[in-house]
């Protein structure tokens, strides 16, 4: 995956690190709504998701490259998430992300949708790097090192 520019209007928005938490702003759009115009609740897991995705990028994890070049990739092996409000067609939310325990072939992400001040779903997404075998494996030591450094002194744990 190539670095994603900050402020190039052609490139996709990657949202950006703020004080160890990285923020990804998202727009709820009628293919995420039901038919009474709120989110689906699945669709908090795609937020997530894309969210996850670009902050691996920003944090120099190319988690992209390393599926193509080695078959290892990161797979979510537990999500809990919690709702609290609804969200609606046409509102703007940030999705905020906060590395919460790095393991030797894992990392646990803290993540919240806020609508202003409100939180309106919070979960937890623990995602497991693998190997091509599906077995877990360690994940690079540049990527553990990158993930305490944005957490801001998370305890590692192997």
């Amino acid at each position: 995956m190539t670095d994603p520019v900050p402020n190039d209007p052609d490139r996709p928005y990657a949202g950006r690190i703020v004080d160890n938490e990285h923020r990804f702003a998202v727009r709820v759009y009628y293919e995420d709504t039901d038919a009474g115009g709120v989110v689906y609740h699945a669709r908090y897991l795609a937020f997530f998701e894309r969210a996850r995705s670009d902050m691996l990028a920003l944090v120099g994890a190319d988690h992209i490259a390393t599926l193509a070049t080695e078959g290892s990739a990161y797979v979510v092996s537990e999500a809990e998430l919690k709702y609290r409000r609804p969200a609606r067609l046409g509102e703007a939310l940030l999705v905020v992300s906060t590395v919460e325990r790095i393991r030797g072939a894992g990392v646990v992400v803290h993540q919240r949708v806020m609508r202003d001040d409100d939180v309106v779903v919070e979960g937890r997404v623990t995602v497991v790097f693998v190997g091509p075998d599906g077995r877990p494996r360690r994940q690079p030591e540049a990527w553990i090192t990158a993930f305490k450094a944005l957490s801001g002194g998370a305890e590692a744990r192997r």
